[in-house]
């Protein structure tokens, strides 16, 4: 047997999470909310037996053909006008939100729908930039909330929790996004990105600085 390909993206705490659910074998159902950056071809590299459908508002992201690939289907929705009939109800085994909800006014409403999406004992994994980081220094590609025009509105893990809670979900964990792996890696991201870019960009600092939280829950049933 080859041995196994290290694949950076794979540190995502998103992907960290849906690993916590499900191993690399295993056929489940995923719904990617706001599925840019390659997140569908990527995905399908670590997990090629799952089920991948792309969610996101018109096409913002460019999705090369390894992308199309790997997508089932692809839903071009507006999440803030709350239609979602198109996207099936009870079906899906894992929805990963990772940095979305910032961009919402009314992040509750959405997860509510969202949470009928998920199948009985399917997981939610939901990222945003916290309380937190509205305190912390200003920085290219973002490390202050502000820093981002598009961000409408600070969330915080307990009110998220909350309002998962109500909808019918188990909270099994939730708080600030530290990630070790990316913490030890932060000397090395920003030699890289210096090297790279010519600048630091404000994710290197994230995990380092308690830039982002996280919620992740399971439905009930």
């Amino acid at each position: 047997m080859p041995p196994k390909i290290f694949l950076p993206f794979a540190l995502a705490p998103k992907f960290t999470f849906l690993g916590k659910a499900f191993k690399e074998k295993d056929a489940f159902r995923i719904l990617d909310i706001g599925s840019g950056n390659h997140s569908p071809a990527n995905t399908k590299k670590l997990y090629p037996n799952c089920e991948y459908h792309g969610l996101d508002m018109g096409d913002a992201f460019v999705y090369d053909e390894a992308d199309h690939a790997a997508m089932h289907r692809f839903y071009s929705l507006d999440l803030t006008k709350l239609e979602y009939d198109e996207v099936p109800d009870n079906y899906f085994d894992f929805i990963m939100m990772a940095h979305v909800i910032e961009h919402l006014a009314n992040g509750e409403q959405v997860l509510e729908k969202l949470v009928q999406k998920l199948r009985p004992g399917g997981y939610i994994y939901i990222e945003y930039p916290g309380e937190r980081s509205t305190r912390l220094p200003s920085m290219r590609e973002t490390l202050n909330f502000y820093d981002d025009k598009t961000h409408v509105r600070v969330y915080n893990h307990k009110e998220v929790s909350n309002w998962l809670r109500e909808a019918g979900m188990e909270v099994k964990s939730a708080g600030t996004r530290r990630s070790l792996p990316l913490l030890l890696l932060t000397p090395v991201r920003l030699v890289q990105a210096l090297v790279q870019r010519g600048y630091v960009q404000g994710n290197v600092f994230w995990d380092l600085m308690g830039f982002a939280e996280y919620v992740f829950a399971r439905k009930k049933g």
